[in-house]
């Protein structure tokens, strides 16, 4: 007769089998959640903003940003979406192009404000939708960018942009000859015209006031004979340099200018008309015609606003942002919000190495 064979596990056994078995559904279960929270992100969209397509620097700015994205790419292995568009010169459109990409589902926008003062309707849709905010060129007011810790600001500070336009000037005018040649009239003073970009524009305010006051603090005679804003636009330049040789038609020495789009079309007035004089012309920004207007010693010099390299950080942060990694070390974030590239002066004695450097 066959016996039954019976096996019994103690109450301590089956409890402990019991808790092995909870965790080891546990751990696959975290594994789970760590593998989904760990995949690869397959596409980064980045949505860019300008106030206006038609603006030299930005567009240099942008297209700097397209061939990062595009380099990017083939180093990660990965799609990068980027959209231009413009609002031409509307804050409503471009709140509107901002609440599209939202609802697009972009990670991050990239905007260069219209109105620099009236950014809320923008940060409101961000934040609300937890969308990361890289503003740039045009610098919001504090008091939005503190709004959020998700909001920064990238580009340069306008000060130095002056500074250095004044220092273009002095070391022209130091030159006894060089002097001379300006100062037509022989008088010790020189009569100079401004051309300014937007009124209430920080940079426009910042750029006049600084480089005057540094050539008036340098020891130097000026007498302002116009100061006329044409929107860092050359045509209007154009137009409002007309007005201006008008007014003055044997007195203009100098020009002044708040961009360099501003002094090329200054210089095209100057040189349609036959000017009787040959102003001393200074822009900023340091764009291509600039540059090629300088190594043809049309133009005096400009001051080199960094479109490369601040369209690389910006679609860095954008990036780094969209992918949730942190930034780099070489993006130095002052006081969490803003990233600042420095200017540099361009003269002819420098200006082949600026060509290089944008080609």
């Amino acid at each position: 007769m066959m016996k039954r064979i019976r096996h019994y596990c103690s109450p301590s056994l089956i409890k402990l089998t019991a808790v092995l078995i909870i965790l080891m559904l546990l751990g696959m279960t975290l594994t789970g959640c760590e593998s989904r929270t760990n995949d690869p992100v397959e596409e980064v969209k980045i949505g860019v903003l300008t106030y206006d397509e038609y603006d030299t620097f930005i567009n240099a700015m942008t297209k700097h940003m397209t061939k990062w994205c595009r380099q990017k790419e083939k180093e990660e292995d990965i799609r990068i979406t980027i959209d231009i568009v413009g609002a031409k010169k509307s804050q409503l459109t471009q709140n509107d192009q901002a609440r599209k990409f939202i609802a697009e589902n972009y990670d991050v926008l990239c905007v260069n404000l219209v109105d620099r003062t009236d950014a809320s309707g923008i940060i409101d849709k961000a934040i609300a939708n937890d969308v990361p905010v890289i503003f740039f060129n045009r610098e919001p007011v504090e008091e939005d960018l503190s709004r959020w810790d998700k909001l920064y600001y990238v580009g340069a500070i306008a000060r130095q942009s002056g500074e250095l336009q004044a220092k273009i000037i002095t070391d022209a005018l130091s030159d006894p000859e060089r002097f001379a040649e300006i100062d037509v009239n022989n008088n010790g003073t020189i009569q100079y015209v401004m051309l300014e970009g937007e009124a209430g524009h920080q940079d426009s305010l910042v750029r006049t006031n600084v480089c005057t006051a540094a050539l008036v603090d340098a020891g130097f005679s000026l007498e302002k004979l116009g100061d006329e804003y044409a929107n860092w636009d050359r045509d209007q330049a154009r137009a409002k340099m007309i007005e201006l040789i008008d007014r003055y038609p044997f007195q203009i020495e100098m020009v002044i200018a708040n961009n360099d789009d501003m002094a090329l079309g200054a210089l095209d007035v100057l040189q349609e008309q036959d000017y009787p004089l040959d102003p001393f012309v200074v822009g900023i920004n340091g764009t291509e015609d600039a540059l090629e207007a300088i190594r043809t010693m049309k133009l005096d010099g400009s001051v080199y606003n960094d479109a490369k390299g601040q369209g690389e950080t910006i679609m860095e942060m954008a990036y780094d942002l969209g992918t949730g990694k942190d930034f780099p070390d070489t993006i130095e974030v002052i006081f969490d919000k803003y990233v600042f590239t420095p200017y540099s002066i361009i003269t002819y004695d420098n200006v082949q190495q600026y060509i290089t450097e944008e080609s």
